[in-house]
């Protein structure tokens, strides 16, 4: 009578994946607005494959396909920026950020069909915050929603951001998915309760409430996550980029931040505890930071698309229902 209930257990450990669904549709980080120089070309691996980051003279980045659509060379090995456009090192074909061709220096008559379409893919681009973002599509649609205005990383009066960048081999829905499951904070960081928390969920944006206005965190797709820390009225914000480089690797990016209250003040020891104990480095405590603790579940655990949960797990079913939403043609699918 057992043998059918131990035949499906062992068929579902067997089938069980890492990371069952693709790279998901957002803006993501591509880099650091200082880490290339006008005239630049440089090789970045993310979103599953390698691309060419380029930066014109008028400052535009760029982010390209790395193989020229002339004869297929490698934009990004001896590939030179041109004015605002990159320059293949083979034959000198040179594009633009958009990718359209806007020279051939030996074609007497340009190929028509560069004159109505863009050959090259490129990934639109925006900088904002001093980072670099990239929008991912998978059919390569134009982007579907704004990046949102961050104060704390646009405006004076904040102290410079302090950053954080660290690898996990997971998938990156995993990674967000720790912000509803409130119940981890007790049981794998050692915090001294479940802490309530309320999430909302519209369109592409998610917003989480711990501890009753202790954290406020805003997701804005699956690439930016706002956290607001606030005590005593005074609040440090964590900016999360993390960025799928592949299906089943992630890289984490945090920046920190907090108003520029005076050297010694009450004001600022509230702000950096604030910092230290989202990190896990607060004197006197006894809460594990994310790097001790959940780096060691996200590289060892696998995807259980249809978990057995019980009443105290939150609301981890309906954070998935609104991630599905980053998986174009997957709304359907029961992997997820």
């Amino acid at each position: 009578m057992n043998a059918p209930i131990k035949l499906q257990l062992l068929l579902d450990s067997q089938r069980l994946e890492r990371n069952p669904f693709p790279i998901p549709t957002g803006w993501f980080f591509a880099g650091y607005s200082d880490s290339i120089q006008p005239g630049e070309v440089k090789n970045i691996n993310f979103l599953d494959q390698e691309w060419v980051m380029f930066r014109g003279e008028n400052g535009t980045v760029g982010i390209t396909d790395p193989y020229c659509p002339h004869l297929g060379a490698h934009l990004g090995h001896g590939g030179k920026v041109v004015g605002d456009n990159i320059r293949c090192t083979f034959h000198h074909w040179e594009y633009g950020a958009d990718g359209f061709c806007k020279h051939i220096p030996y074609a007497k008559v340009m190929p028509p069909i560069t004159k109505k379409q863009p050959i090259l893919r490129t990934l639109p681009v925006q900088e904002r915050y001093g980072l670099i973002w990239a929008w991912y599509h998978p059919q390569a649609e134009d982007p579907q929603w704004e990046l949102p205005a961050i104060p704390e990383m646009e405006e004076a009066g904040y102290v410079k951001p302090r950053r954080w960048s660290g690898s996990v081999n997971t998938a990156i829905q995993e990674v967000a998915e720790n912000g509803v499951d409130n119940v981890h904070l007790k049981y794998l960081h050692g915090a001294p309760i479940v802490p309530p928390t309320t999430a909302t969920f519209e369109d592409h944006k998610m917003q989480i409430n711990i501890g009753m206005g202790y954290i406020i965190g805003d997701m804005y797709g699956p690439g930016l996550n706002v956290m607001r820390f606030t005590k005593d009225g005074i609040t440090a914000t964590m900016i999360s980029y993390s960025v799928p480089i592949t299906r089943d690797q992630t890289q984490m990016n945090m920046s920190f931040t907090y108003k520029d209250y005076p050297q010694g003040s009450k004001e600022r020891a509230i702000a950096e505890h604030l910092v230290a104990h989202a990190i896990g480095e607060a004197d006197g405590e006894d809460s594990a930071g994310f790097e001790s603790v959940d780096m060691i579940v996200w590289n060892n655990k696998k995807y259980r698309a249809k978990p057995l949960l019980c009443d105290g797990d939150g609301q981890i079913i309906k954070y998935r229902q609104w991630f599905k939403q980053f998986y174009p043609g997957w709304e359907n699918s029961d992997k997820i």
